[in-house]
Order: C-alpha cells, then structure tokens, then sequence
C-alpha cells in the first residue's frame, strides 16, 4: 500500500483518539486507504490483510473490528442474526442484502420513507432502525 493509504488510514484512527498500532494502522489502511466506502466482515478483511502480507491474526481482526465501531468508525450491520458486516460509511442509511452472492451494498436512502415506527415498549426507547433490504437475482 502507498504512503498515502497509509497517512489516510493513520488520520481516521486519530480523529476517534485511538492509538495509531501496527494492527490497527494496517486494518484502517484496508478499511479507507483508498477513500472509498466499504462493507466487510472479519474474514474478509482477515484474507485481505493476510493477502498484502500483513501478519494479523483473526482474533486480533475481530477486537479492532469491535473497537472501530466503539469509537464510532465503522457502523456494524448484522444479517441473519449471526452474519456481521463493517461499514465505513457511518450515517444512518439503508443497506441492501444480495442472497445468492453474501455481499452487502448502500441502498438509496432517498427513496426509502418510514412513516411510523411502533410505540417502545414501556420503559424502552428505541436506539436505532435498521434497514436490510433482502435481494436474490430473478431466474
């Protein structure tokens, strides 16, 4: 990666205040190095990482993954209750989920309109909506 993925990915740590590690420097270049917006998973960038030669293990991709979104750079999104992917793009948006390819896009935000959402239940407040939007390709 050049100097300047490099830079860009060091500047995204440091504006959330973290620590500019090695890991984490690497994952961060990976992540917006290149100032395009991205969805991953762990294994994802994992099997990126590891194809650039970069020595991080799974585990330490899940903890930078987990205090990414802490730090409020990387909005997670889960599909299927178990399935977790990582999105650089943090505004509240709508995401398409294409079946046949396990791969997850931004929709157009401004075609989608919610005119109500039910009542909390007594004693909860609602803390956000996710919107996934489930495609398959028509045969």
């Amino acid at each position: 990666m050049s100097e300047q993925e490099h830079e860009v990915g060091t500047r995204w740590l440091a504006q959330a205040g973290l620590r500019p590690t090695r890991q984490r420097v690497t994952l961060a270049r990976l992540l917006v190095g290149d100032g395009q917006d991205r969805h991953v998973t762990a294994e994802s960038l994992f099997e990126a990482a590891k194809g650039q030669g970069d020595a991080v293990s799974l585990a330490t991709v899940y903890n930078t993954l987990r205090a990414f979104c802490d730090a409020g750079l990387l909005q997670e999104v889960t599909v299927d209750g178990s399935k977790s992917y990582f999105d650089t793009n943090t505004h509240d948006h709508p995401h398409f989920f294409w079946e046949d390819e396990d791969r997850l896009t931004d929709a157009p935000s401004d075609q989608l309109v919610i005119a109500q959402l039910p009542n909390a239940p007594e004693g909860a407040e609602i803390a956000s909506v996710d919107v996934v939007i489930r495609l398959r390709r028509k045969t």
